[in-house]
């Protein structure tokens, strides 16, 4: 019998010695093995030059400033922020100590009670 060359397009998704059609997986699994390096490695060689492009313009984190054309100043670095962070903190460890002295006083109840 003569075999069909395997680059006409007529018989792809067919089974060469049943004649019958191949289910959809294989039918991707055999265009898949087909395809060509030289179409394939440059298509991936643009994807990785996109992704590196795309980390150069992504918008940065709270951490340190990115390059000047693509960076601007993070939020936490503002002085209205600092000073915002500033007072949130002061707040904070007054409440600490706040918490600490009347458990201190509550111990000291505890342990010698005055009439």
């Amino acid at each position: 019998p003569i075999r069909p060359r395997s680059s006409d397009r007529s018989t792809r998704g067919v089974d060469p010695q049943s004649g019958k059609l191949l289910p959809l997986f294989f039918i991707r699994l055999y265009i898949g093995a087909t395809m060509l390096d030289r179409l394939f490695l440059p298509a991936l060689a643009l994807l990785a030059l996109m992704l590196v492009g795309l980390a150069l313009v992504w918008p940065q984190g709270l951490g340190a400033r990115s390059p000047d054309p693509f960076g601007h100043q993070p939020v936490q670095q503002t002085p209205a922020m600092q000073a915002a962070m500033k007072r949130e903190s002061d707040a904070s460890n007054q409440r600490i100590t706040q918490a600490r002295e009347a458990l201190r006083d509550l111990q000291n109840r505890a342990v010698s009670p005055t009439p």
